[in-house]
């Protein structure tokens, strides 16, 4: 009974909370160039109209005149300067943020690493403390900095994305707008100088600016929204509409360059499905921390980690009868939905691995849980 009361007090306190938290609105594009920063800007210009309290929190025009032409007007929280490597360096001061207490605050670059000595390594990290203060936040970022759409990324750009968001930062806005140009329009802004300076065009056009790449680059931003507007319809059908609630359960080893491909593409669904996930290693006997080599174990962490990151819970447990474990633990949690990696096509390999597979299929054709092989 006590307990019953306890975690009804701490319900109606994050009730509270949450109504207490500023909204939080973020402008996303496939690509730099598509006009976010300018179109955060229209819109502080139209706030500003409205007799709205708006501060520029941090904003980076890359000298694009349409862009700087629209901060004129607009009152500007100064950055803090600090040096680091012997170099005086600009970035957000979020404390002046958070004791000056605009209505409205614009954060640009969203997925930004802060400098070294920070209170928070991330900009994202910043802008949940502004939330979290009350302030109303507009925000922007780039597709190709979502942290579970990394792999997707890089193979279509051919480029290390190191800069990246969690997925979650994305599902917390209260108002997800997609910047959106062809191919043709983004190639035309980019060849009159109004993405970079004339140098660096004919490099663009012969990497990042590709119309295959921006296409495919394009499809991730409509797809990613079109979920967010799905996600939100969701949260708004009457709680009396019973809806069957997805569970997944990500199935990885220590084989690093797959568990991570799971994790990501799990983490993907789940939040397609608005959903919580769950990630379980077994390990076997020939695994156990003294018979694995370090690397081995650090990629596994490392895993655990990211897993974590992008929302989901992570489950180790200890046994060699890997396909009755998977199936064990998905029947003890609800697992919906079990997610598992391509099987290696060594002879070995295929043998051991075809027999949990097959051992999973028996169990799971007596059931409604489906099973997904990620590629």
């Amino acid at each position: 009974m006590e307990e019953n009361k306890e975690q009804s007090v701490e319900h109606f306190l994050e009730l509270i909370k949450k109504s207490r938290r500023g909204k939080f609105k973020v402008y996303i594009g496939m690509s730099a160039g598509v006009g976010k920063t300018y179109r955060m800007l229209l819109e502080a210009q139209a706030l500003l109209r409205n007799g709205i309290d708006v501060k520029i929190g941090y904003i980076e025009t890359h000298n694009r005149k349409e862009t700087v032409a629209q901060l004129e007007g607009l009152p500007v929280i100064p950055r803090r300067k600090l040096f680091y490597k012997g170099k005086e360096l600009e970035e957000m001061d979020l404390k002046a943020i958070i004791s000056l207490r605009p209505e409205v605050v614009l954060v640009d670059e969203l997925a930004h690493s802060n400098i070294e000595g920070s209170s928070n390594e991330k900009r994202w990290q910043d802008v949940m403390e502004i939330l979290n203060a009350g302030i109303n936040v507009i925000s922007a970022v780039n597709i190709q900095h979502m942290e579970s759409l990394n792999e997707e990324v890089e193979r279509i750009t051919g480029a290390t994305i190191n800069e990246r968001i969690p997925d979650k930062v994305l599902q917390l806005a209260d108002e997800v707008v997609n910047i959106d140009l062809t191919a043709d329009e983004l190639i035309d802004r980019l060849k009159e100088g109004k993405i970079y300076d004339a140098k660096k065009v004919p490099t663009a056009l012969n990497n990042f600016f590709q119309s295959d790449r921006i296409l495919q680059l394009r499809e991730l931003a409509l797809r990613e929204v079109a979920h967010q507007v799905e996600r939100k319809i969701d949260i708004e059908i009457p709680k009396t509409i019973k809806l069957r609630a997805e569970l997944f359960l990500a199935c990885i080893s220590t084989n690093d360059a797959s568990a991570k491909i799971i994790i990501r593409k799990t983490a993907r669904l789940s939040s397609y499905y608005r959903s919580k996930w769950f990630v379980l290693y077994v390990q076997t006997a020939g695994e156990s921390s003294d018979k694995i080599n370090l690397a081995s174990q650090r990629h596994l962490i490392n895993n655990m980690k990211l897993a974590t990151q992008l929302g989901g819970q992570v489950l180790k447990i200890k046994s060699d009868r890997i396909a009755q474990t998977i199936w064990e633990t998905a029947e003890k949690y609800d697992i919906t939905t079990i997610c598992i990696g391509k099987p290696r096509f060594k002879f070995y390999q295929l043998i051991m691995k075809t027999a949990v597979f097959t051992q999973l299929l028996n169990k799971m054709s007596k059931t409604d849980i489906d099973l997904v092989i990620l590629s």
